[in-house]
């Protein structure tokens, strides 16, 4: 059965089949996570295949290679911005989530790690950042796929606040650590 995890660790150090970079719109380069993915991937090469694609929307993501990193894909998901929580953010958001979900298994993963969307310079409050990364990949699991999903943070009281709602969101059945 899979499960989802949460570590403090730095998302490029998983050894999962994907990880998933927080995008922007224009699969531009950029800092904190995003720019951490694509030192470590090989800027250039990385650069280059997301400018082969071109765009990506909001709610939704796109696939590249690993290039240097242990993950042999990079899927790119872009969160939306934190505007007060009434314009659809929490949709979105659950979009990215499942849209990167979807590539993982249409590309033959069987483990992916996420960074916590949004919540860094898209300024999504975190608590709520968590409760729809977790009801969503929760949700995605209850369906029946079979994905080992690891959240790498950076901060060891944010996988502790994300551990805590991972205990109410996760359905009967579902193993966590």
């Amino acid at each position: 059965m899979s499960k989802i995890d949460i570590r403090t660790i730095s998302i490029t150090d998983l050894n999962t089949d994907a990880i998933v970079n927080a995008a922007n719109e224009m699969l531009l380069a950029g800092g904190g996570v995003c720019g951490a993915i694509f030192r470590a991937a090989g800027r250039s090469q990385l650069q280059a295949a997301c400018s082969a694609i071109g765009h990506c929307d909001t709610g939704s993501a796109v696939i590249t290679p690993g290039f240097s990193l242990k993950a042999r894909h990079v899927i790119h998901a872009v969160g939306p911005r934190w505007s007060g929580g009434s314009r659809g953010e929490a949709e979105l958001l659950a979009s990215a989530y499942r849209r990167s979900l979807e590539l993982a298994t249409e590309h033959g993963c069987r483990s992916i790690g996420f960074p916590l969307i949004s919540a860094g310079i898209f300024g999504y409050p975190l608590a709520d950042a968590w409760k729809v990364a977790l009801k969503t990949c929760c949700g995605y699991l209850a369906e029946g796929h079979q994905i080992g999903i690891v959240f790498a943070v950076l901060d060891e009281r944010n996988a502790e606040l994300g551990r805590e709602i991972l205990r109410y969101v996760a359905p009967a059945g579902l193993q966590r650590p």
